[in-house]
């Protein structure tokens, strides 16, 4: 069933899924990147991981962009961002477009949001954060997928994540998948008429609160890619489980609790700390 359009933002919830901690999509320039995300959008080089020229980490508050050196994906939807300095954004942006004039870089205000593409096409949905949020995040990734697909989608995390999932409306009305997470963030598949270009590889990483009823129903589905047992796994096929049916492809690289990344410090600069005007003390944002 089809509901009335989804609200941007979601509230905490019961769901074995804590956290979608990061989105992985390769790309071939490290100096774009780090204009766009670093200078323009205000997030953190992860100091400590993948300092190399190979890979790079960006931390957006408790989740974090991968950016391994290599060809560009695109991900075959939008991903939502919370910052607590959206009215600043447009500012630090500006000043880019002559240096990402020669890329796919594009930025507009639509209604209370603000709609980028990084210099590879990837779209970026940045809503304001709550009054009291001091750390950006990822929100959620909404995903175009193929008519006929929602219901199914949504079957399939319900039954094989154990997660709260529904069919909804996208604000055009169509149907559209929502897997909820335990911490407010969601994964959206959005039903689209247009093609669809191929998938390439991109994933997103999740972790799981008793991950091992999931990874054995996963894996009776014949669905498990690289299992090194049910605290890190991945899968990539979506399917119905009513008929087994291939929905969507996507791959999860899916962890539990006990994974010793999880919950792992991660560093957020103050993007508003200036030299010109340094505040001392200030330098990296509060975690509150």
């Amino acid at each position: 069933m089809t509901h009335t359009p989804l609200p941007p933002l979601l509230s905490p919830c019961a769901s074995p899924l804590v956290l979608l901690e990061h989105v992985n999509l390769t790309q071939p320039d490290q100096q774009l990147a780090t204009l766009f995300y670093v200078v323009g959008l205000g997030f953190t080089r992860d100091p400590f991981l993948m300092v190399g020229l190979d890979n790079m980490w960006i931390n957006v508050g408790r989740t974090q962009m991968h950016l391994p050196t290599r060809a560009p994906q695109r991900l075959r939807g939008r991903i939502g961002l919370t910052v607590p300095w959206l009215r600043q954004l447009p500012a630090r942006l500006e000043p880019l477009r002559s240096a990402l004039a020669h890329t796919e870089f594009e930025l507009r205000t639509v209604d209370d949001t603000l709609e980028l593409r990084c210099p590879w096409g990837n779209t970026f949905i940045v809503h304001a954060g709550a009054p009291q949020q001091t750390l950006p995040g990822i929100a959620y990734v909404e995903f175009d997928v193929p008519a006929g697909t929602a219901e199914g989608i949504a079957r399939f995390y319900a039954d094989g994540l154990g997660a709260p999932a529904e069919v909804w409306a996208t604000q055009q009305g169509a149907p559209m998948a929502l897997v909820k997470l335990a911490n407010g963030q969601s994964l959206r598949f959005a039903e689209t008429a247009a093609p669809l270009p191929p998938y390439d590889g991109h994933h997103i990483q999740v972790y799981l609160d008793g991950a091992e009823p999931a990874h054995r129903r996963v894996q009776a589905l014949g669905l498990v890619r690289r299992d090194r047992g049910p605290g890190d796994w991945r899968f990539v096929d979506l399917v119905d489980p009513a008929d087994g049916r291939l929905l969507y492809q996507l791959e999860h690289e899916m962890r539990d609790l006990a994974h010793p990344l999880y919950g792992r410090r991660l560093v957020n600069r103050n993007p508003g700390q200036a030299q010109a005007a340094y505040r001392p003390g200030e330098d990296e944002l509060p975690a509150g």
